[in-house]
């Protein structure tokens, strides 16, 4: 098939490359224009634009789709298709409707569960046992398209949302590829209005840990902010990133340092504390934070 690819972040990436190694032709690549990062604040390129080019596939990264010169400029391309994996921007009904066969997303989460931004994050903050991918056809409302097909994964009691988001790049790669191959045996499926939740994108304000929350949730919060933006509690003045956990046995009061393998007491049982990071550092586990830190049993983090 004729394809645009449309996509931006590093989750996008073997989506394209399972695209090109299937022998589909790539008409353009569409991704976010460059934006200032680092120190430097200088322009930097997203993932995609950087394997695309690599690639040597044409590359377009327009500030918006809604003007009459980027959409002529999207159906002179003649697609057969789009396939469309965290983009970044609306797609307006024109563009939506130039492909011959319409525009397929590739969502992270069992449709209708978390619909939106952050469908990763959500589901193992939630406390979900399974996730998944799902190739949709897109329509103009969110993540309410039909569902074409669908994969499931059962999430790991110890999994980030770093770990389980390259789980489903990967597995959503594989689902597409099939998906193309078979598209005219597939049946759509009209999304249920029972279970739609929504994925809203992650707040900076909810990464800081209220340990008196149960270690159930605490633990989900760790790994669902891990390893972006990250939970964290506050130590002698600065920020200590927390970016993996485990739940544990103990009591004490909410926030209580248990003993030097970082057991903390939370509001009901404790969780143990595996990877931290403090401003400026590099993530270290928890054995060689502590030969810094030396965080001693009794005290309460947060209260310092």
């Amino acid at each position: 098939m004729r394809i645009i690819f449309m996509g931006t972040p590093d989750f996008s990436v073997p989506v394209l490359d399972a695209l090109v190694e299937a022998g589909h032709e790539i008409a353009a690549v569409y991704c976010q224009p460059p934006r200032p990062a680092g120190r430097g604040k200088k322009d930097r390129s997203s993932p995609v634009q950087q394997r695309a080019e690599a690639l040597g596939l044409l590359v377009r990264h327009p500030v918006s789709l809604k003007t009459a010169e980027a959409q002529a400029e999207f159906a002179a391309l003649e697609p057969d298709i789009a396939v469309v994996v965290a983009y970044g921007l609306i797609l307006p009904q024109v563009v939506l409707d130039a492909p011959k066969r319409g525009c397929l997303n590739i969502h992270a989460s069992l449709l209708p569960r978390w619909r939106g931004a952050a469908p990763i994050h959500r589901a193992i903050m939630a406390g979900d046992a399974q996730t998944g991918v799902c190739i949709m056809q897109m329509e103009a409302g969110l993540d309410t398209g039909p569902v074409l097909a669908r994969a499931v994964v059962d999430i790991g009691a110890e999994e980030t949302t770093g770990v389980l988001h390259d789980r489903l790049s990967a597995l959503g790669a594989a689902e597409i590829v099939t998906a193309l191959a078979q598209l005219d045996q597939l049946v759509a499926e009209v999304q249920p209005d029972a279970g739609v939740t929504y994925a809203a994108k992650i707040d900076k304000a909810e990464a800081h840990i209220d340990w008196a929350r149960s270690a159930v949730e605490v633990d989900r919060l760790i790994r669902g902010l891990s390893p972006f933006p990250g939970a964290w509690f506050e130590r002698q003045g600065q920020r200590v990133k927390v970016l993996g956990s485990v739940l544990t046995e103990g009591a004490g009061a909410a926030g209580e340092v248990l003993d030097r393998d970082l057991r903390v007491a939370c509001g009901e049982g404790a969780v143990r504390l595996t990877r931290l990071q403090r401003a400026g550092k590099a993530v270290q586990d928890a054995q060689v934070f502590q030969s810094g830190a030396q965080i001693a049993p009794g005290t309460r983090l947060g209260g310092e």
